[in-house]
């Protein structure tokens, strides 16, 4: 389908405009003659509140429309081709379409007859929230910035950590309808352009109507689209995002969103938390720990208390067992029955507490799960250690730096406690070998998902394994960055 030009004709280019932005209240079509004598005759036409006042002195299309009250056609002509008042973010089009998108975009578009071009200027844009704290990914020591729902605002401030020219920015759209901006960030000599090429080429590769958040893209990218692991790794913090891109990763902001997709990802990589790199190592590496031993809880303590007390009992001392048994009497239901019956209540309180708004909604999951447990022990509908399994459950998996990830091991939680409740430690065990094949089977972009773990020698080459090295140790990038790049630190040597 062929584009139309623009005309040199302004009634062409109005009629062309009107009839495409037939109904559309909130866009402004605005004719004006301009110029000594009020001869030039020109259309501005922008979206009423992404742009601003055309008048303001202060802003860059009121700055050039009043010089253009005492301006010539000819000086008129001359700042068409050549933009002589210098003004920032002035682009021409050829073709009615790009000039249609770009005024959709949030900027005014500026039409004057005998010129068969428009130009593009710049305002304030849509209405955003602006730059924010970080919500799930709250540290103690670190930047506070968080991105926002502008894709401008967000790339600006992974460049405001990385000031070096060979970081890239490579914008696109995406969405037939929604013609949603995207922007693949990548620092030009670490990056892998095979690994850079596959991500343009997995964008490309499907057309749809609108894409308004990067969950969706993720969804339509993924390549092992039925696994509930995440392949794409998101973050809401803007020093994460730098920090992989000095990994030789690429990274996906989509416009709209607070969150950016960092590519590949890796098994690893979820459970590191942005401090991991301010805090000393022994902290650091002690944290790292926790979390991994907090996930193991998450998803196998609910199926191994099954397996114990139905199959293996044997395993426990006298007392804890008697201690067991005294605690479940009275409960009408089996020990299967109870757990699900708990994890799917405190489920329930968790989604309460996500939806009810402000803080209101702690309020909600503290009393909520105190009260249900309380009463459901008193009723002797559960027992007090099951109420006790399903709250250390729910504290491990809380532990989990990413919240996507996390999501992934709720929903195992359940398979494991089927699997320990009917097959006994047969069925862990069997959970955990299947668990891990799937997990050694999952590639993101051609990147193992146990990245570092399946490599030899992954602490000491790399140092991103479960133990940290020393800031001062970490010499070498892993293994995303390109081999000649491999060196991340040196000592100078004295003069």
């Amino acid at each position: 389908m062929g584009k139309t030009k623009i005309s040199s004709r302004l009634k062409d280019n109005e009629a062309y405009i009107r009839e495409r932005c037939k109904n559309c209240a909130d866009i402004l079509i605005r004719p004006m003659r301009i110029g000594t004598m009020g001869k030039t005759d020109c259309l501005m036409v922008y979206i009423e509140v992404a742009v601003s006042n055309m008048m303001l002195d202060d802003s860059a299309i009121g700055k050039m429309i009043n010089h253009f009250w005492e301006s010539s056609p000819e000086q008129i002509q001359e700042f068409m081709r050549n933009n002589s008042l210098g003004i920032a973010d002035v682009k021409k089009f050829e073709y009615m379409e790009d000039a249609v998108a770009a005024m959709l975009a949030g900027n005014a578009i500026f039409f004057m007859d005998g010129y068969d071009r428009a130009m593009k200027i710049s305002s304030k844009g849509y209405p955003n929230m602006g730059v924010s704290g970080a919500e799930t990914e709250k540290v103690l020591r670190g930047s506070r910035e968080g991105f926002s729902d502008s894709v401008k605002t967000n790339s600006a401030l992974v460049r405001k950590r990385l000031r070096d020219t060979r970081m890239k920015v490579e914008e696109m759209s995406i969405g037939v309808r929604s013609n949603t901006v995207l922007q693949l960030l990548y620092i030009e000599d670490l990056v892998h352009q095979e690994l850079l090429q596959a991500i343009k080429d997995r964008l490309e590769e499907f057309e749809i109507d609108g894409i308004l958040d990067s969950g969706m893209l993720e969804q339509l990218t993924e390549e092992a689209w039925y696994s509930p692991f995440p392949q794409y790794q998101t973050t809401e913090r803007p020093d994460r995002a730098a920090q992989e891109l000095l990994n030789g990763k690429v990274v996906v902001i989509c416009d709209n969103t607070p969150y950016a997709l960092i590519l590949p990802s890796s098994f690893n990589g979820f459970m590191e938390s942005s401090e991991d790199w301010y805090h000393h190592f022994e902290m650091a590496s002690f944290l790292r720990i926790l979390r991994y031993l907090a996930l193991m809880t998450a998803v196998l303590l609910p199926g191994l208390y099954l397996a114990v007390i139905r199959f293996h009992t044997q395993i426990l001392p006298t007392n804890l067992l008697l201690s067991f048994a005294e605690a479940r009497e009275g409960v009408p239901f089996s020990s299967v029955v109870e757990l699900v019956f708990l994890e799917l209540s405190f489920e329930l309180i968790r989604e309460a507490g996500v939806r009810v708004p402000g803080s209101l909604g702690n309020a909600i999951g503290i009393v909520g799960g105190l009260i249900i447990g309380q009463a459901a022990v008193s009723a002797n509908l559960v027992s007090p250690i099951v109420v006790m399994i399903v709250a250390l459950t729910a504290l491990g998996g809380m532990v989990i730096p990413n919240e996507e990830f996390a999501s992934a091991f709720r929903l195992l939680k359940y398979v494991f406690l089927f699997l320990g409740g009917y097959l006994g430690i047969f069925g862990i065990v069997l959970g955990i070998y299947l668990t891990a094949a799937h997990l050694s089977g999952l590639l993101s972009f051609g990147i193992p998902y146990l990245l570092p773990f399946v490599k030899k020698s992954p602490i000491k080459d790399v140092g991103d394994g479960i133990l940290r090295l020393p800031f001062r140790k970490r010499r070498i990038r892993p293994l995303y960055a390109r081999q000649e790049q491999s060196l991340r630190l040196k000592r100078r040597e004295k003069s």
